[in-house]
């Protein structure tokens, strides 16, 4: 727990735990760590099941009310860490595209072209470091949309390292996705507060 009151709690959520609200999933684990199995735990935004990292959750729904309207109008922060293999054509900029989900596969896809269900999604990104085939890179999602950032970068044939969805390549680790950034408002007192946690010290972070 990196910070808890009355009105949200803010977490690092392992990888393979569920953001949702359900038996081990975060708001599930949250109650087990205040010690109440009735609380009043909300999720308002998530983490793929693969992806750990910072996560805040409300605690009423008024905070989750709040909290949806910040990341709805774009001044919720939310900044990622990922190694990717190979390297973006340049050192910083923004990836923009047209996703599609196919919910039978449950998979996101690049439409090329607008339609029913297609979406725009766009985050910016820099590299942070290089060392052979590896880049690690920062990444601020504009857009929320399901496996944005590792579609994205799949569809450009940088996948994430460790991603089993899109792509071919069988690396030995879990997926190299990181939430290392939130900064938001508090939903009553209105104070920006930001919150950070470095991925752990394991191959491929340690790799790059």
């Amino acid at each position: 727990m990196l910070y808890l009151d009355d009105q949200i709690a803010v977490c690092v959520k392992p990888p393979r735990v569920l953001s949702t609200d359900e038996p081990g999933g975060m708001p599930d684990l949250v109650r087990q760590t205040l010690g109440d199995p009735w609380a009043d735990v909300r999720t308002v935004h998530r983490l793929d099941r693969v992806v750990g990292g910072v996560m805040v959750l409300a605690r009423n729904a008024e905070a989750a009310a709040e909290l949806s309207r910040q990341i709805r109008e774009g001044s919720f922060e939310k900044r990622y860490l990922a190694v990717i293999h190979g390297q973006p054509e340049q050192d910083a900029g923004f990836l923009r595209d047209l996703l599609g989900r196919d919910k039978a596969r449950k998979m996101t896809f690049v439409a090329e072209a607008p339609g029913k269900g297609i979406q725009e999604a766009v985050l910016s990104y820099r590299v942070l470091n290089k060392a052979g085939d590896l880049s690690r890179v920062e990444v601020t999602l504009l857009t929320g949309r399901t496996h944005q950032i590792r579609v994205q970068f799949a569809s450009r044939g940088q996948p994430l390292v460790g991603e089993r969805k899109y792509s071919t390549l069988n690396d030995p680790c879990e997926i190299a996705l990181w939430s290392c950034l939130l900064r938001f408002r508090h939903p009553v007192t209105g104070e920006e507060l930001t919150f950070t946690r470095l991925p752990p010290e394991e191959y491929p972070w340690t790799a790059v």
